[in-house]
């Protein structure tokens, strides 16, 4: 079972956890307008709402199109250094919008061979499309067998629809 919080979980750096907010009641967003979550089949899913696209051995990753808009507007990003060992589970992003920051977490071990270094100077890729120019960065995978313990689509849709 997933906690559920008024708000964004914040980390012992006082940043909020990407991005564990309840959604607003009959799943629609609190504007009151009824939103659709994209959720391409073809990818696979953290519960802390990043998404990975293997290509061979590497994993490309970014977050959630749930996760974008529960953030708001995104305002800057902070990226990964390419070369980073990075284990799942870890910080390896902080994303600021207009309503908090946030770390983004890495959601399989490997080392971080390229970054979205458009995201600097186009932070809104992050809002506009997630799942495309809105990518953070592409790890390199140390075990294939981590992508397959995280969540297929039908997987995280009953995660953020709960």
């Amino acid at each position: 079972m997933r906690p559920r919080w008024p708000g964004p979980r914040t980390t012992p750096s006082g940043s909020a956890r990407c991005c564990r907010v309840p959604p607003a009641p009959s799943g629609r967003p609190a504007s009151g307008n009824v939103r659709t979550v994209d959720t391409p089949d073809d990818l696979r899913y953290s519960s802390d709402h990043e998404w990975v696209r293997v290509e061979g051995g590497t994993a490309r990753m970014g977050i959630t199109d749930y996760a974008q808009d529960a953030l708001g507007d995104v305002v800057f990003v902070q990226l990964p250094s390419a070369g980073a060992a990075v284990t799942a589970g870890s910080s390896i992003s902080e994303v600021e919008s207009t309503k908090s920051v946030s770390e983004i977490y890495a959601p399989v071990t490997g080392t971080v061979v390229e970054v979205n270094d458009e995201l600097a100077d186009q932070p809104q890729h992050l809002n506009e499309d997630p799942y495309g120019d809105g990518w953070i960065c592409v790890i390199e995978l140390a075990d294939r067998g981590e992508v397959d313990r995280l969540l297929d689509a039908e997987g995280y849709r009953k995660l953020v629809d709960d």
